[in-house]
């Protein structure tokens, strides 16, 4: 690592700063992780998109099917793929502590800048904080490497601004990834601002949280590399131009995009999120791969479907 605990928040604020994506993991035909069709992507993301930092084995990347060796060989496979040139938050999420805490060292180990934990499911809760306290002060007394927080609705509840404003005291924590409505983030944005990264995963709303909120990172899904292309990077274009002030044509920009948004949505089933996007991604040339189960592949008509939206939504696709 290249800051310690001490320091853990000062270099977070100085350097996790631009997009950063969730990657999907590729896996082969017989469900095996595809390595170098990783490495293609990471190579493309980096060297065409501009992608500052990746998100690895997320629920993006399907975490949950993979075995611990394979989430720990992810973390390795994404330090060395991205060689350097671009930053990577490793996924240590689990709901056993153990788990979380030997995935978290893990990460440190390989080389990592961070980790992200998500808030865990947690039973017959009925006043939690002071058991999310205890969890997360748990694991940052474990580790060194900095840590982002992530609440969401699949744990069956979202953890309050006041909770996370608490949770940023802790030394080492440095980001969030809130996944709330946009009062609740803009809410802890003030209450603890200065002491945390907030950010939420709505490419929608990332402009206006860049321009209302002074938010510096993305962090984050996967439409960084959905919706651009080698010669259609208006996803970092908008960001650029708002980060430079030039807020009026970095809205042009941002609306120019909502038929690529459309047709990736409307065309999404609601329970095959992954393959959807998998399939995507080999239409844009990437290497998507299959999904594992339990997840759904996509049909046929799905499939076809998502074609012919794709071909009329207007990414520039290379030559």
């Amino acid at each position: 690592m290249k800051y310690d605990k001490k320091t853990a928040k000062a270099h977070s604020r100085a350097t996790m700063k631009g997009i950063w994506a969730a990657a999907l993991m590729p896996f082969k035909d017989d469900l095996s992780v595809d390595e170098d069709g990783f490495r293609r992507n990471v190579d493309h993301w980096i060297g065409d998109l501009k992608i500052d930092g990746f998100f690895i084995t997320g629920k993006q990347g399907e975490f949950f099917s993979m075995s611990l060796d394979e989430r720990k060989r992810s973390f390795e496979l994404a330090v060395d793929a991205c060689a350097g040139r671009a930053q990577t938050i490793m996924s240590c999420s689990d709901q056993n502590m153990d788990v979380v805490i030997e995935l978290a060292k893990h990460a440190e180990k390989v080389g990592a800048d961070y980790i992200v934990v998500h808030a865990p499911v947690l039973h017959f809760f009925k006043a939690q904080d002071e058991t999310l306290l205890n969890y997360y002060r748990t694991i940052a007394d474990k580790v060194d490497i900095g840590i982002a927080l992530w609440s969401h609705p699949d744990s069956g509840y979202l953890m309050s601004p006041q909770l996370c404003s608490q949770l940023a005291d802790i030394e080492n924590v440095v980001a969030i990834k809130y996944s709330v409505p946009r009062p609740m983030y803009k809410d802890l944005t003030r209450l603890a601002g200065d002491r945390i990264l907030v950010s939420t995963a709505s490419e929608e709303e990332w402009l206006d949280n860049i321009v209302e909120l002074g938010w510096q990172l993305y962090l984050c899904s996967s439409p960084p590399y959905l919706i651009q292309t080698k010669n259609d990077t208006r996803m970092r274009q908008y960001t650029d131009l708002a980060f430079a002030g030039d807020i009026d044509k970095a809205r042009a920009v941002r609306d120019s995009l909502d038929p690529v948004r459309a047709a990736l949505k409307d065309t999404r089933p609601a329970e095959k999120p992954h393959s959807h996007q998998k399939y995507w991604q080999d239409l844009l040339g990437q290497t998507g791969g299959r999904v594992r189960p339990p997840l759904l592949e996509l049909t046929e008509e799905e499939k076809r479907a998502t074609r012919v939206a794709f071909e009329a939504c207007g990414l520039k696709i290379a030559d």
